[in-house]
C-alpha cells in the first residue's frame, strides 16, 4: 500500500514523486514508456533554470535519479485502469498496485502525421514547439505543418529566426484566428501552401525535405527544408481514466491550477489537464502543486 502512485514518468510525474517523498510520504512512479516523457525527443534544451544547455536524455536522467535517491519506487509498466474506492486499485499489465491518492501525470502525445519513418525523424529534424527548438533554426528554412491558431503562432515565432518559413494546410484555407491570419500574410519570409498535404519525409539520419502533394490536382513539390514543426493537435492521454474524473470536451482532466479533479483522492498534473501554457516548467509547477494537494488529502485521511 502507498500512500501516493503517480501515474506517468515525465517532469510532472516526476517531480510529484519528489515533493511527496520530500513531505515523507510512501510513493510509486509508474511509467509505461520512458521516463522522460516527450523531453527525451529534444537533442538540445536551453529553457530550464539552472542549466545553461543540456539534453533532453541527460534532464530525464537527473529527474530520474533525484527521485530515486528521495526513495521513491518506480515500476515500468503500463495501466489499463483505476479502481476507485477508499483505496486506490491501479491495475497494470505488471500487476495491480494499491494507493490512497493518485496522480494521473500521463501528458499528452502530439498528433502525428502517419508518414513512414516520421518516428526517426523526431529531435533530428521534426519539432513540435518553436518556443523550445526556434532557435535551432535561425536564418534556416523550416515548415510549419497545420492551419490552427497553435501553427500559425509556431510559425509567426519562427518567422522572426528563420530565413523562410512554409506552412503547409491541408485544407483550402487556415483555421486559426484571423488577426493571427493576417499578421502571417504579411511577412515576406513566410510562404502559406493550402489544400496540401505531406506526402514524404526525406532524408536519411535528419530531415533534408519534404514531398507536398495538392489535394485537388496531384501535383506534387519537394521543399528544401532544414526542419518540420508539426502543430496538428495534441492527444491526452486519459482514455482509460474517464470514469474516475471528469474529461472536457477535448479529453483533457478537467482540473485547474490547483490540479485537483472531480475524484476523491485523484488529482492531474502537467500536459493531461486543461491549461493554456505546455512546457517543461509548468509541468513541473503541476507537479508540485498535485503532490501537495495529494499530502493534504492523505493526511486527512489519518
Amino acid at each position: 500500500m502507498y500512500d501516493i502512485i503517480v501515474i506517468g514518468g515525465g517532469p510532472a510525474g516526476l517531480t510529484a514523486a519528489l515533493y511527496a517523498r520530500r513531505a515523507n510520504k510512501t510513493v510509486l512512479v509508474i511509467e509505461k514508456n520512458t521516463f522522460g516523457g516527450q523531453i527525451t525527443y529534444s537533442p538540445k534544451v536551453e529553457n530550464i533554470p539552472g542549466f545553461i544547455s543540456l539534453t533532453g536524455n541527460e534532464f530525464a536522467e537527473k529527474l530520474v535519479e533525484q527521485v530515486l535517491e528521495q526513495g521513491a519506487d518506480v515500476e515500468a509498466a503500463e495501466v489499463l485502469k483505476v479502481i476507485d474506492g477508499d483505496v486506490k486499485t491501479v491495475v497494470t499489465d505488471s500487476g495491480d498496485f494499491e494507493g490512497r491518492a493518485v496522480i494521473i501525470a500521463t501528458g499528452a502525445r502530439h498528433r502525428m502525421l502517419g508518414l513512414p519513418g516520421e518516428e526517426g525523424f523526431v529531435g533530428e529534424g521534426i519539432s513540435f514547439c518553436a518556443v523550445c527548438d526556434g532557435a535551432f533554426y535561425e536564418g534556416k528554412t523550416v515548415a510549419v505543418i497545420g492551419g490552427g491558431n497553435s501553427a500559425l503562432q509556431e510559425a509567426l515565432l519562427l518567422s522572426d529566426l528563420a530565413k523562410k518559413v512554409y506552412v503547409v494546410q491541408n485544407l483550402d484555407f487556415l483555421t486559426g484566428e484571423k488577426k493571427l491570419s493576417e499578421q502571417l500574410f504579411e511577412r515576406e519570409n513566410v510562404e502559406v501552401i493550402l489544400g496540401t498535404v505531406v506526402k514524404e519525409l526525406i532524408g536519411e539520419s535528419d530531415l533534408k525535405g519534404i514531398k507536398t502533394e495538392e489535394e485537388k490536382t496531384g501535383q506534387q513539390r519537394v521543399l528544401d527544408v532544414d526542419g518540420m514543426f508539426v502543430a496538428i493537435g495534441l492527444v491526452p492521454q486519459n482514455e482509460i481514466f474517464a470514469d474516475i474524473m471528469t474529461l472536457d470536451e477535448r479529453g483533457y482532466a478537467d482540473a485547474g491550477e490547483d490540479c485537483i479533479t472531480s475524484g476523491t483522492g485523484i488529482f492531474a498534473a502537467g500536459d493531461c489537464r486543461r491549461k493554456r501554457i505546455r512546457q517543461v516548467t509548468t509541468a513541473a509547477a503541476d507537479g508540485a502543486i498535485a503532490a501537495l494537494a495529494a499530502c493534504d488529502y492523505v493526511d486527512s485521511l489519518r
